[in-house]
């Protein structure tokens, strides 16, 4: 199998960031966007496909053995395919918003290793922020100062050891309502000094920046995780399901800043 280092994925990842931006952000707020219901009643837009074909496209061309899984289309492996890697895609994470022109959303891509997100790119064009990290490098965000002018700083997350001085974002009632934690929630809620529900990747972000303690939700894909697992784990944090189990696999996520971690996992025992 062909070796590649992590710096030359991390490097293909943000390549492959920068093209699904110009495309992303063309598209948003377009009188003209195309919106569909998809079976499971979550919407899709042209942008949507056009990002992950566009990202398929790159990978293709760039990592032809990799095995790829994304949101919008079946996978479609080689027939050597590596069995060890795999490019995880959300093509827009926050579609919902997207579509009602609400600036949270991003694009999501990751490597997975033998399971393990190993690097991730969360890249949102419209909040003029990128966030990306890589096992053994650290995590980083950009933000964009002017039309021609990017400030990269390496982020960490909160110090803060006690639940009650805790900030914690839930994302969506329903969602843990649905998945019978609703009284759990609540419960945290009262303990934390501070709720919100910021939603989709930009919670997991604040987490890693340490501008938030602790944030979690249900119902989620892999490609709803994965980029997000290396980029809080590389600013010090912690990612798993909300029963502890490490990984983007589970269906859930509770991100902390790892102080925090084992406390908020006891509300959901």
């Amino acid at each position: 199998m062909t070796e590649y280092s992590i710096h030359s994925d991390l490097q293909l990842a943000r390549q492959l960031a920068d093209m699904a931006d110009s495309i992303s952000a063309e598209r948003f707020r377009a009188n003209d966007l195309v919106v569909s219901m998809k079976p499971d009643m979550t919407h899709v837009t042209d942008a949507d496909k056009a990002v992950e074909a566009a990202i398929r496209g790159g990978l293709a061309d760039s990592r032809p053995r990799d095995r790829i899984l994304g949101e919008e289309f079946e996978s479609t492996d080689a027939a050597d395919a590596d069995p060890r890697r795999q490019w995880i895609i959300d093509p827009i994470d926050g579609t919902a918003n997207y579509v009602r022109g609400i600036p949270v959303w991003a694009t999501l891509i990751s490597l997975a290793v033998d399971d393990v997100p190993v690097l991730g790119v969360v890249s949102s064009p419209a909040l003029g922020r990128r966030w990306w990290a890589a096992v053994g490098q650290g995590a980083w965000t950009s933000e964009r100062m002017s039309a021609n002018e990017t400030r990269d700083r390496r982020i960490c997350v909160s110090r803060v050891t006690s639940v009650a001085d805790a900030s914690l974002s839930y994302n969506s009632l329903k969602g843990w309502d649905d998945a019978g934690k609703l009284d759990e929630l609540v419960a945290l809620s009262r303990a934390v000094w501070r709720t919100r529900a910021y939603g989709d990747m930009w919670s997991y972000m604040m987490v890693a920046e340490g501008l938030i303690d602790v944030a979690g939700e249900f119902d989620l894909k892999p490609w709803d995780m994965a980029a997000l697992v290396p980029i809080v784990e590389e600013a010090g944090g912690l990612f798993t399901s909300v029963g502890g189990t490490p990984g983007p696999w589970q269906g859930s996520a509770l991100a902390t800043n790892g102080l925090l971690h084992a406390a908020v996992l006891e509300f959901f025992a």
